[in-house]
């Protein structure tokens, strides 16, 4: 009886050779000329085939292990590893740290066929593909930067949730730059802008989302009425260009590095014990080189289309929050509800019934300026019913007063933070303020 079997390649050929010899049509010297092989080789394989049918053309090799396989011990040990440290990591990541880390020397193909017949890895094809309309690459470094944020539990559950802001060139896929943050703020993109620059100069344009730190929906929510955000009133003053994309696949370069920073950079940060994002900043160069060193590609072009700086100390004004004010003839302009008075001098007279710019600062620092010159001003004070200014206070009861008044400041700043209007920044401020104030005078 004839064994039931599929051929596969040469088997195929052997399988027509062998029944044109059966047939007379064909020597076995020919065939073995065909077929590459000796003539005591054809009459081996002929004898098979006339004992077997196709079934003796089959190897016996076919479904027996490889005799070079490496040792069951060596792939007991990979997977151990694999399911003990490195469960949601990706072939090639657990590869590069057994390799570094535990001295076992395997191929990409030999980890990611071990962790799909273990159930560890899900193969590409298995999964379910989206295709979008391609675009091709900028051809200079510099001329386009993608920029993003990804708001990601990067330390899990040994630190809090934060936002990750990710610059990547358009032409090469290098990270230019990596900064954590609390939130996709104005000043926090501030930050990170300004030591893009320092680092690397001006780009021809930054490609972001819409949102709102980019994107202004109406002129009449616009700052000075210029349809433009502070972000981009700032990239105005340094010649730089903002696009927007329509959708987040309009900008897939910088959406793909978020699925491997969020894969990467939180096992790495792991790894290392990294819970908070003052030591995670310090970390981010070194990765961000490892990075690159791996996955960047060389631009089409090499020119770098990155313009210098002239004036870096011209940053410190520009990346602030920036509004125009009308000077009464008081020399006095209001601005977020507080009364601000200019120094009566010569040269400020003169700007009665102008315009000045008021700058607010990260730290809630408050400057007003005009063509180029710092503006000499004072708050003016607020009444507060609770607190009576300038009052005299006897020396023996001054512990007792300061105390008083540090309880009263408490109470105003939890009233402040229960304010829903209040920006993440600014309660941060109000936070740390308090707790300083707490250290000098602890309730109680």
């Amino acid at each position: 009886m004839t064994e039931h079997v599929t051929l596969r390649g040469k088997e195929l050929d052997r399988l027509q050779i062998m029944t044109r010899i059966a047939e007379r049509r064909l020597t076995q010297r020919h065939a073995g000329k065909l077929l590459g092989m000796t003539e005591r080789h054809v009459r081996r394989l002929y004898r098979a085939f006339k004992a077997r049918g196709a079934a003796g053309l089959v190897s016996a090799q076919r479904g027996q292990p490889s005799h070079r396989r490496l040792p069951a011990e060596t792939q007991r040990r990979a997977l151990e590893l694999i399911r003990e440290r490195y469960a949601d990591f990706g072939p090639t990541l657990a590869r590069e740290k057994l390799t570094e880390a535990h001295d076992l020397v395997l191929s990409v193909e030999t980890v990611r066929g071990w962790m799909i017949a273990a159930g560890l890895w899900l193969p590409r094809a298995q999964r379910t593909r989206r295709s979008y309309p391609p675009r091709e690459r900028r051809p200079c470094l510099g001329e386009l930067v993608q920029i993003d944020g990804c708001e990601h539990a990067w330390f899990e559950d040994r630190g809090p949730v934060c936002t990750l802001l990710v610059y990547v060139d358009d032409a090469t896929s290098r990270l230019m730059e990596l900064r954590f943050a609390d939130s996709e703020s104005t000043f926090d993109y501030f930050a990170a802008t300004r030591s893009y620059l320092e680092r690397h100069g001006k780009p021809v344009a930054f490609y972001s989302d819409r949102l709102s730190v980019f994107h202004v929906a109406t002129c009449d929510q616009a700052s000075g009425g210029r349809g433009l955000s502070q972000f981009g009133r700032a990239m105005t003053d340094l010649n730089i260009d903002i696009i927007c994309a329509n959708s987040p696949q309009a900008k897939g370069r910088v959406e793909r590095a978020h699925l491997a920073l969020q894969d990467r950079l939180v096992k790495e940060l792991r790894l290392r014990g990294i819970s908070d994002m003052e030591t995670g900043q310090a970390y981010l160069p070194e990765f961000r080189e490892d990075y690159n060193r791996r996955f960047a590609r060389a631009a089409s072009h090499p020119y770098d289309a990155h313009r210098p700086v002239p004036d870096l100390t011209c940053l410190d004004t520009i990346f602030t929050l920036q509004e125009d004010r009308h000077v009464s003839k008081n020399l006095t302009l209001a601005h977020q509800r507080i009364l601000y008075v200019l120094e009566d001098t010569v040269e400020n007279r003169r700007l009665r019934g102008h315009d000045v710019t008021v700058h607010e600062h990260e730290d809630g620092r408050i400057t007003i300026r005009h063509a180029r010159r710092t503006l000499g001003h004072r708050a003016h004070p607020k009444d507060d019913a609770r607190v009576t200014q300038g009052a005299i206070i006897e020396h023996k009861r001054l512990a007792a007063a300061l105390a008083l008044i540090a309880a009263h400041q408490r109470e105003r700043d939890s009233a402040r933070l229960a304010n829903p209007t209040l920006t993440l920044r600014t309660k941060k401020r109000i936070r740390t303020l308090a707790a300083r104030t707490a250290l000098a005078h602890p309730p109680g």
